[in-house]
């Protein structure tokens, strides 16, 4: 059985306005912050806090351990 899983990322990248608008925010690639989305998680802490406080999705959630 699959279950599915929230995308953590996906959605604080939403919550902020789109890919364009969070790698312009933090000075990063559009091609990042889509690799970010597509692992599921932000690797960076800097950039996994910032994003987390933009967007109010828990730290836990953007960079599981």
């Amino acid at each position: 059985m699959y279950m599915y899983s929230e995308n953590a990322v996906r959605k604080s990248v939403d919550k902020i306005g789109g890919v364009t608008k969070t790698s312009n925010i933090l000075g990063v690639s559009n091609g990042a912050v889509h690799a970010w989305i597509k692992n599921r998680r932000v690797a960076n802490i800097d950039y996994a806090r910032k994003l987390s406080e933009l967007s109010g999705v828990p730290l836990e959630k953007v960079r599981p351990v």
